[in-house]
Protein backbone atom coordinates (compact mmCIF):
# COMPACT_ATOMS: atom_id res chain seq x y z
CA UNK A 1 0.00 0.00 0.00
CA UNK A 2 1.87 3.27 -0.91
CA UNK A 3 2.13 6.10 1.89
CA UNK A 4 -0.29 8.09 -0.38
CA UNK A 5 -3.51 5.91 0.09
CA UNK A 6 -3.19 5.25 3.75
CA UNK A 7 -5.91 7.02 4.81
CA UNK A 8 -9.93 6.50 3.24
CA UNK A 9 -11.41 9.02 0.78
CA UNK A 10 -14.19 9.23 3.76
CA UNK A 11 -11.86 10.26 6.33
CA UNK A 12 -10.71 13.40 4.13
CA UNK A 13 -13.71 15.47 4.22
CA UNK A 14 -13.56 15.32 8.42
CA UNK A 15 -9.92 15.16 8.79
CA UNK A 16 -9.67 18.50 6.79
CA UNK A 17 -12.98 19.80 8.59
CA UNK A 18 -10.43 20.03 12.10
CA UNK A 19 -8.53 22.81 11.22
CA UNK A 20 -9.32 26.49 9.93
CA UNK A 21 -7.61 26.33 6.90
CA UNK A 22 -8.49 22.83 5.00
CA UNK A 23 -6.94 23.79 1.99
CA UNK A 24 -3.73 24.24 3.17
CA UNK A 25 -3.16 21.14 5.42
CA UNK A 26 -2.54 17.29 4.61
CA UNK A 27 -4.14 14.44 5.22
CA UNK A 28 -2.66 12.41 7.95
CA UNK A 29 -0.78 8.90 7.18
CA UNK A 30 -0.70 6.12 9.58
CA UNK A 31 2.68 4.21 9.49
CA UNK A 32 3.16 1.33 11.87
CA UNK A 33 6.57 0.12 13.63
CA UNK A 34 6.21 -2.85 15.90
CA UNK A 35 7.72 -1.72 19.08
CA UNK A 36 9.08 1.45 20.51
CA UNK A 37 13.12 0.88 19.70
CA UNK A 38 12.04 0.15 15.89
CA UNK A 39 10.27 3.26 15.83
CA UNK A 40 12.71 5.19 17.24
CA UNK A 41 15.12 4.28 14.58
CA UNK A 42 12.81 4.66 11.65
CA UNK A 43 12.27 8.11 12.61
CA UNK A 44 15.90 8.88 13.23
CA UNK A 45 16.29 7.16 9.53
CA UNK A 46 13.55 9.14 8.19
CA UNK A 47 14.55 12.71 9.55
CA UNK A 48 17.83 11.59 7.89
CA UNK A 49 16.56 11.48 4.57
CA UNK A 50 14.34 14.73 5.06
CA UNK A 51 17.04 16.55 6.11
CA UNK A 52 19.53 15.33 3.71
CA UNK A 53 16.95 15.82 0.64
CA UNK A 54 15.66 19.64 1.97
CA UNK A 55 19.75 20.84 1.89
CA UNK A 56 19.82 19.33 -1.39
CA UNK A 57 17.55 21.65 -2.32
CA UNK A 58 17.59 25.03 -0.81
CA UNK A 59 21.08 24.50 0.98
CA UNK A 60 19.46 24.68 4.33
CA UNK A 61 17.27 22.40 6.40
CA UNK A 62 15.00 23.06 9.75
CA UNK A 63 13.22 21.06 12.11
CA UNK A 64 11.25 21.34 15.27
CA UNK A 65 12.26 19.08 18.02
CA UNK A 66 9.56 17.31 20.68
CA UNK A 67 10.64 16.54 23.98
CA UNK A 68 9.01 13.66 25.81
CA UNK A 69 10.31 9.74 25.67
CA UNK A 70 10.09 8.96 22.35
CA UNK A 71 11.02 12.16 20.57
CA UNK A 72 13.98 11.63 22.75
CA UNK A 73 14.46 8.16 21.77
CA UNK A 74 14.81 9.67 18.16
CA UNK A 75 17.22 11.82 18.81
CA UNK A 76 19.77 9.38 20.66
CA UNK A 77 18.86 6.74 17.58
CA UNK A 78 20.44 9.64 15.49
CA UNK A 79 23.28 10.14 17.46
CA UNK A 80 24.00 6.65 17.71
CA UNK A 81 23.45 6.01 13.40
CA UNK A 82 26.18 6.04 10.69
CA UNK A 83 23.93 8.38 8.68
CA UNK A 84 23.87 10.84 10.91
CA UNK A 85 26.62 12.60 9.07
CA UNK A 86 25.05 12.75 5.82
CA UNK A 87 23.26 16.10 7.67
CA UNK A 88 24.53 18.99 6.91
CA UNK A 89 24.47 20.13 10.74
CA UNK A 90 26.58 23.40 9.81
CA UNK A 91 23.48 24.50 7.88
CA UNK A 92 20.43 22.61 10.17
CA UNK A 93 17.90 24.83 11.86
CA UNK A 94 17.00 23.91 14.99
CA UNK A 95 14.19 24.61 16.75
CA UNK A 96 11.59 23.85 19.81
CA UNK A 97 7.53 23.17 19.59
CA UNK A 98 7.47 23.78 23.13
CA UNK A 99 9.38 24.11 26.43
CA UNK A 100 8.77 24.52 30.28
CA UNK A 101 10.00 27.47 31.79
CA UNK A 102 12.01 27.00 33.94
CA UNK A 103 15.83 27.49 34.27
CA UNK A 104 18.12 26.44 31.15
CA UNK A 105 20.12 23.20 32.17
CA UNK A 106 16.73 22.36 33.98
CA UNK A 107 16.21 18.10 33.48
CA UNK A 108 12.51 19.13 33.17
CA UNK A 109 13.40 21.23 29.75
CA UNK A 110 13.30 19.51 26.09
CA UNK A 111 16.63 21.23 25.52
CA UNK A 112 18.33 19.78 28.05
CA UNK A 113 17.35 16.39 26.78
CA UNK A 114 18.11 17.10 23.36
CA UNK A 115 21.30 18.69 23.90
CA UNK A 116 22.28 15.28 26.27
CA UNK A 117 20.72 13.08 23.32
CA UNK A 118 22.07 14.25 20.42
CA UNK A 119 23.21 18.05 20.15
CA UNK A 120 26.25 17.86 22.09
CA UNK A 121 27.28 15.19 20.05
CA UNK A 122 27.16 16.75 16.07
CA UNK A 123 29.07 19.31 14.75
CA UNK A 124 26.08 21.92 14.28
CA UNK A 125 26.35 25.91 14.44
CA UNK A 126 25.38 27.07 17.88
CA UNK A 127 24.02 30.30 15.92
CA UNK A 128 21.67 28.03 14.18
CA UNK A 129 20.08 25.98 17.30
CA UNK A 130 17.48 28.50 18.77
CA UNK A 131 16.12 27.13 22.61
CA UNK A 132 13.10 28.90 23.73
CA UNK A 133 13.71 31.25 26.83
CA UNK A 134 14.12 29.78 29.79
CA UNK A 135 12.81 31.57 33.07
CA UNK A 136 16.54 32.75 33.83
CA UNK A 137 16.36 34.29 30.36
CA UNK A 138 16.50 38.11 29.45
CA UNK A 139 12.78 38.15 30.11
CA UNK A 140 12.53 36.85 33.79
CA UNK A 141 10.10 35.32 35.15
CA UNK A 142 7.53 36.68 31.95
CA UNK A 143 6.72 33.97 29.88
CA UNK A 144 4.66 36.41 27.95
CA UNK A 145 7.44 38.44 26.92
CA UNK A 146 9.54 35.35 26.28
CA UNK A 147 6.89 33.73 24.12
CA UNK A 148 7.24 37.48 22.23
CA UNK A 149 10.97 36.91 22.04
CA UNK A 150 10.66 33.36 20.46
CA UNK A 151 7.84 35.01 17.96
CA UNK A 152 10.28 37.61 16.86
CA UNK A 153 13.07 34.97 16.36
CA UNK A 154 10.92 32.93 13.89
CA UNK A 155 10.08 35.98 12.24
CA UNK A 156 13.69 36.87 11.67
CA UNK A 157 13.96 33.58 10.33
CA UNK A 158 11.65 33.79 7.98
CA UNK A 159 11.75 34.31 3.90
CA UNK A 160 9.45 36.01 1.78
CA UNK A 161 8.80 32.22 0.28
CA UNK A 162 7.07 31.41 4.20
CA UNK A 163 3.87 33.67 3.29
CA UNK A 164 3.92 34.28 7.34
CA UNK A 165 5.36 34.97 10.59
CA UNK A 166 7.03 31.54 11.06
CA UNK A 167 9.42 29.69 8.74
CA UNK A 168 8.27 26.67 7.06
CA UNK A 169 9.94 24.11 8.54
CA UNK A 170 10.75 20.78 6.94
CA UNK A 171 9.98 18.58 9.45
CA UNK A 172 8.15 19.47 12.88
CA UNK A 173 7.75 16.81 15.14
CA UNK A 174 5.56 16.14 18.15
CA UNK A 175 4.43 14.10 20.83
CA UNK A 176 0.93 13.37 21.93
CA UNK A 177 -0.30 13.24 25.30
CA UNK A 178 -2.97 10.67 26.62
CA UNK A 179 -5.80 13.19 26.40
CA UNK A 180 -4.31 14.37 23.21
CA UNK A 181 -2.57 17.38 23.67
CA UNK A 182 0.56 18.47 21.67
CA UNK A 183 3.53 20.61 22.53
CA UNK A 184 1.74 21.98 25.49
CA UNK A 185 -1.68 22.95 23.95
CA UNK A 186 -4.07 21.06 26.20
CA UNK A 187 -7.46 20.28 25.23
CA UNK A 188 -9.98 23.58 26.31
CA UNK A 189 -6.87 25.96 27.27
CA UNK A 190 -6.96 29.33 25.92
CA UNK A 191 -4.00 29.21 24.08
CA UNK A 192 -6.02 26.35 21.03
CA UNK A 193 -7.94 29.51 20.03
CA UNK A 194 -4.34 31.99 19.91
CA UNK A 195 -3.41 32.47 16.76
CA UNK A 196 -0.05 34.23 17.82
CA UNK A 197 2.86 32.45 16.71
CA UNK A 198 3.92 31.40 20.15
CA UNK A 199 1.87 31.77 23.69
CA UNK A 200 2.76 31.14 27.65
CA UNK A 201 0.59 28.36 28.59
CA UNK A 202 -0.26 28.87 32.51
CA UNK A 203 -1.85 26.20 34.59
CA UNK A 204 -0.57 23.57 32.62
CA UNK A 205 -2.43 20.31 33.84
CA UNK A 206 0.70 18.60 33.55
CA UNK A 207 4.17 19.82 35.27
CA UNK A 208 5.39 22.37 35.91
CA UNK A 209 2.63 24.56 35.16
CA UNK A 210 4.32 27.59 32.94
CA UNK A 211 5.45 26.64 29.50
CA UNK A 212 5.95 28.47 25.93
CA UNK A 213 4.01 26.18 22.71
CA UNK A 214 4.23 26.93 19.45
CA UNK A 215 0.02 27.71 18.26
CA UNK A 216 -1.83 25.21 15.67
CA UNK A 217 -1.52 28.08 13.26
CA UNK A 218 2.70 27.70 13.54
CA UNK A 219 2.60 23.79 13.55
CA UNK A 220 0.12 24.29 10.43
CA UNK A 221 3.47 26.22 8.50
CA UNK A 222 5.56 22.88 8.77
CA UNK A 223 5.91 21.45 5.19
CA UNK A 224 5.52 18.03 7.06
CA UNK A 225 4.65 17.22 10.81
CA UNK A 226 5.07 13.73 12.03
CA UNK A 227 3.34 13.45 15.20
CA UNK A 228 5.44 10.23 17.21
CA UNK A 229 3.63 7.76 19.84
CA UNK A 230 4.11 4.44 21.53
CA UNK A 231 2.67 2.70 24.24
CA UNK A 232 -0.98 1.64 24.86
CA UNK A 233 -1.76 4.78 27.20
CA UNK A 234 -1.74 6.79 23.73
CA UNK A 235 -3.65 4.32 22.35
CA UNK A 236 -7.31 6.43 22.22
CA UNK A 237 -5.26 9.61 22.05
CA UNK A 238 -4.20 8.54 18.24
CA UNK A 239 -7.49 7.39 17.90
CA UNK A 240 -9.40 10.51 18.73
CA UNK A 241 -6.68 12.29 16.81
CA UNK A 242 -7.81 10.42 13.72
CA UNK A 243 -11.86 10.29 13.93
CA UNK A 244 -12.60 13.77 13.00
CA UNK A 245 -12.46 15.21 16.32
CA UNK A 246 -12.08 18.77 16.98
CA UNK A 247 -8.51 20.19 17.54
CA UNK A 248 -10.21 21.87 20.68
CA UNK A 249 -11.44 18.80 22.11
CA UNK A 250 -8.19 16.98 20.86
CA UNK A 251 -5.51 19.15 19.98
CA UNK A 252 -3.52 16.98 17.93
CA UNK A 253 -6.72 16.91 14.97
CA UNK A 254 -5.21 20.33 14.74
CA UNK A 255 -1.91 19.42 13.96
CA UNK A 256 -1.42 18.93 10.34
CA UNK A 257 1.50 19.74 7.96
CA UNK A 258 0.64 21.89 4.52
CA UNK A 259 2.19 18.86 2.70
CA UNK A 260 2.11 16.34 4.74
CA UNK A 261 1.20 14.62 8.26
CA UNK A 262 2.46 11.24 9.12
CA UNK A 263 1.44 9.79 12.48
CA UNK A 264 4.31 7.24 13.09
CA UNK A 265 3.33 4.67 15.50
CA UNK A 266 4.32 1.74 17.62
CA UNK A 267 2.00 -1.20 17.12
CA UNK A 268 0.34 -0.29 20.36
CA UNK A 269 0.05 3.01 19.90
CA UNK A 270 -2.03 2.14 16.93
CA UNK A 271 -4.19 -0.33 18.10
CA UNK A 272 -7.32 1.54 18.30
CA UNK A 273 -6.96 3.46 15.01
CA UNK A 274 -10.10 3.51 13.28
CA UNK A 275 -10.54 0.43 10.45
CA UNK A 276 -11.77 2.63 8.01
CA UNK A 277 -8.06 4.58 8.22
CA UNK A 278 -5.76 2.76 6.21
CA UNK A 279 -1.89 2.54 7.38
CA UNK A 280 1.19 1.12 6.14
CA UNK A 281 1.92 -2.38 7.88
CA UNK A 282 4.05 -3.08 10.86
CA UNK A 283 7.96 -3.24 10.16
Amino acid sequence: MSEANTVSEASTVSEASTVSEASTVSVPEVIVHRDAQLLAKAVAARLVTRCVDAAAARGTASVVLTGGGIGTAVLAELAVSPARDAIDWQHLDIWWGDERFVPTGDPDRNETGARSALLDHVDNDPARVHPMPGSDGPDGDDPEAAAARYAAWLADATSPEDHGPVPEFDVLMLGIGPEGHVASLFPGMPALYDERPVVAVRGSPKPPPTRLSLTLPSIQAAREVWILASGAEKAEAVAMALSGAGPVQVPAAGARGRQRTLFLLDSDAAAKVPPQIGRQGTH
